[in-house]
C-alpha cells in the first residue's frame, strides 16, 4: 500500500452520461484570488479524543463545521478548544446522513469537503480533492481501490462487500466507480440542490427508524445522484487510515443491505424522473408543431 501522497497516481476523471450537465449555461464558479473558499464538514458523535488529534492537522479553510450527533462526552468542548472559531451545529435526527445534511445547510463556502472525525481521513489529502474540482470536476470522490489508494482499516468482509456493491452501482448507473462506499469526498457547493437530501426539519419516525438518506447509505445516495445528473466526477486516490480511538458504528451486513436497497431505490427514482422529462419534452414538441 502506498502512503506517500507524492507517489500516488493522478485522479481519474469522467463524466456520467445519463443527463445534461447541470452546469451548462450557469455562471462561472467563484474561486477568488486565493482559490475557492473551502468548507470542511465534520460529523461527530463521542469523538473527543479523536478530534483533539485530527482538528489541529486540518489545512487552513474558510470554515470548519462540526456537526454533533448528541455526544455524551466533551466532543464539542474539545473541538472548540483545539480549533477556536469552529462552527458547531447539532443534528436534528440521528445517523451520518442527517449529520451531513445539517452541516451542508450551514455551508457558506464554494467547496464542501466531507471529513470523518475518527482519524481515518488524511487531512493532507484535502488540497488534492480541491484541485480535482478546480481541474473541472463537479464531484471529487475518494477511492481506496484505485492505484495510489489504500486502506489500513478495511476488513476482508467489508472489502468483498464493497466490491459487490460497487459492481451493482456501476451496472445500474453506467458509472466507473472503483470505491462506492467511501465517505471522503468533496464537491462544489452549488450542486447541493441536486443532492436533494431529506429535509432536516422533518421529525424522526415514531418507531425509531431512520429516514432514507439519514444513515451510512449517504455516500451511496450521493454517488447515485451525481451520476444520475450527469455531473463530472473525478476519483481521487485516497489512503484510509485506522481509526485512532474507539470503535466504528458501521455494521457491515445491516448497512450493506441498506446501501443495496438505496441503489435500487435511486435507480427507480431516476427512471421515473427521465420518463417524466420525456413526457414533458414530448408535449412541448407537440405544442410547437401545432
Amino acid at each position: 500500500m502506498k502512503t506517500n501522497a507524492d507517489s500516488r497516481e493522478a485522479p481519474t476523471a469522467w463524466v456520467a452520461s445519463h443527463a445534461t450537465h447541470h452546469r451548462d449555461g450557469a455562471p462561472a464558479r467563484r474561486t477568488g484570488d486565493d482559490g475557492p473558499r473551502v468548507s470542511i464538514v465534520v460529523p461527530a458523535m463521542n469523538e473527543a479524543r479523536n478530534l483533539a488529534e485530527v482538528l489541529p492537522r486540518l489545512p487552513e479553510a474558510h470554515e470548519v463545521i462540526l456537526v454533533d450527533g448528541g455526544s455524551v462526552d466533551d466532543t464539542v468542548e474539545v473541538a472548540q478548544r483545539v480549533l477556536p472559531g469552529i462552527r458547531v451545529v447539532h443534528q436534528t435526527r440521528r445517523g451520518k446522513g442527517n449529520a451531513l445534511a445539517c452541516g451542508f445547510e450551514q455551508v457558506t463556502g464554494d467547496v464542501v469537503v466531507m471529513f470523518d472525525a475518527d482519524g481515518s481521513a488524511d487531512p493532507e489529502e484535502i488540497p488534492r480533492f480541491v484541485q480535482a474540482l478546480l481541474d473541472g470536476a463537479d464531484f471529487a470522490k475518494g477511492s481506496r481501490f484505485m492505484p495510489g489508494g489504500g486502506s489500513s482499516d478495511i476488513t476482508t468482509v467489508r472489502s468483498l462487500g464493497n466490491k459487490f456493491l460497487n459492481g451493482q452501482a456501476n451496472a445500474l448507473f453506467g458509472t466507473k466507480y472503483t470505491d462506492l462506499c467511501y465517505g471522503y469526498n468533496a464537491f462544489w457547493a452549488d450542486i447541493l440542490p441536486v443532492l436533494d437530501l431529506p429535509d432536516t426539519t422533518t421529525p424522526a419516525p415514531a418507531d425509531g427508524a431512520m429516514l432514507w438518506g439519514d444513515g451510512f447509505e449517504i455516500e451511496t445516495l450521493l454517488n447515485c445522484r451525481v451520476a444520475a445528473e450527469g455531473l463530472a466526477i473525478t476519483e481521487v486516490p485516497s489512503v484510509e487510515l485506522p481509526r485512532i480511538w474507539g470503535e466504528s458504528n458501521l455494521h457491515a451486513v445491516k448497512d450493506g443491505l441498506r446501501v443495496l436497497k438505496t441503489m435500487y431505490a435511486e435507480r427507480r427514482s431516476t427512471a421515473r424522473r427521465r420518463r417524466a422529462a420525456a413526457r414533458r419534452g414530448s408535449r412541448v414538441r407537440q405544442g410547437q408543431a401545432a
